[in-house]
């Protein structure tokens, strides 16, 4: 079974960027769409962005659009999110996950999740 593990996050002040990752092993990568989510303090896990099996598509969340871009390297089991701009709304823990849909943006719908990696943004 894949596992997916995120790495990347940090402390960066409005207005930085800050890009995250989110590598796989212990399976068949490219058999996935991957999806970023959030979860702030106090609040549900939210859908950002997601990318499809070959990397050719891609799905962001109006909030995001313009600031994030996300990509993936299945040569290397990776998948990126790039995040520029960032705002203090962006502060939360970020998660990767895989699902077997096509550019899936409910969280409903992914079976395997990473442990998260917390993004910090100050004033």
């Amino acid at each position: 079974q894949v596992q997916l593990v995120e790495s990347g996050g940090g402390l960066v002040q409005a207005g930085d960027s800050l890009r995250l990752s989110c590598a796989a092993s212990g399976g068949i990568f490219s058999w996935y769409s991957i999806g970023w989510f959030r979860q702030a303090p106090g609040k549900e896990r939210e859908f950002v962005a997601v990318i499809s099996r070959d990397g050719g598509t891609t799905t962001y969340e109006d909030f995001v659009k313009g600031r994030f871009t996300i990509s993936r390297d299945n040569s290397e089991n990776t998948v990126y999110l790039t995040m520029n701009s960032l705002k203090t709304q962006d502060a939360a823990v970020s998660y990767c996950a895989a699902s077997g849909r096509l550019l899936p943006r409910t969280r409903e719908v992914y079976e395997i999740w990473g442990q998260g990696t917390q993004v910090t943004v100050s004033s």
